[in-house]
């Protein structure tokens, strides 16, 4: 992060890591996760910007009142799991990986497990799916069989996304909304875009909604007039 100038480090940063980093788990009681941590520790380890989010609201506290703690509901669940998600292919093209290039699969693997399980809870809230099938969505799709089909987590996941609707696909849809600003913010700021500048201003802007976000760093408020209104935004045709 620092030497490839990538976004400022702030003190808290590596011990709030270090508290995180789990013990071992016997091959044969791997969940997911711990499937992927097993092969790569680095892989989850760049989704846990989380805990940076969390200590940067405790220790630098947003100027505005409305901004500064955890909203009543997670509206911000793009930005939160968005940032975490996406921060998880940002450093493999920064080049975390390069020393080990198979370690992209394991990063694609977690998107596509995310993608699976956030369909398989849509599917559910729309009456399309049974809890069952949801879960059953979710195995199948995952690649290489490493959701299992045991309860546990599971069965944690797709009840966890059933009690908030839209929360199971904010990783992979807030993912898509980090990746697009980051675009959008690098082509207005032309020859004088630096990484660390982008993260710097979003992070300032506070763990609200990425729509908003956009809007305050780039002026472009056509999603949330859109939201405003109770349509989806410009966009490709959908398929």
């Amino acid at each position: 992060m620092r030497d490839k100038d990538i976004l400022p480090v702030k003190p808290y940063m590596q011990p709030s890591l270090e508290r995180r980093i789990g013990s071992f788990v016997p091959p044969e009681q791997q969940n997911f996760f711990q499937l992927a941590m097993h092969r790569e520790l680095m892989t989850l380890l760049t989704h846990f910007y989380h805990w940076w989010d969390l200590e940067m609201m405790r220790l630098e506290p947003h100027p505005s009142r409305i901004r500064r703690g955890a909203l009543l509901y997670n509206i911000w669940d793009s930005r939160a799991e968005g940032m975490a998600t996406a921060m998880e292919e940002m450093m493999l093209h920064a080049g975390l990986y390069d020393d080990n290039p198979r370690v992209r699969e394991i990063v694609w693997i977690m998107l596509a497990q995310r993608a699976a399980r956030g369909l398989g809870s849509l599917y559910a809230h729309a009456n399309m799916f049974t809890m069952k099938e949801a879960s059953d969505f979710q195995v199948r799709w995952t690649p290489n069989a490493w959701m299992s089909p045991k309860p546990d987590l599971l069965a944690f996941e797709q009840q966890l996304y059933m009690r908030q609707p839209g929360y199971g696909s904010s990783y992979v849809s807030g993912k898509h909304q980090l990746e697009k600003l980051l675009g959008e913010y690098a082509d207005m700021k032309g020859r004088d875009f630096r990484l660390s500048d982008f993260f710097s201003t979003l992070n300032a802007s506070g763990l609200i909604p990425v729509s908003m976000i956009r809007w305050e760093m780039t002026g472009r408020d056509d999603e949330v007039k859109a939201l405003a209104e109770g349509r989806v935004a410009p966009g490709p045709p959908v398929k």
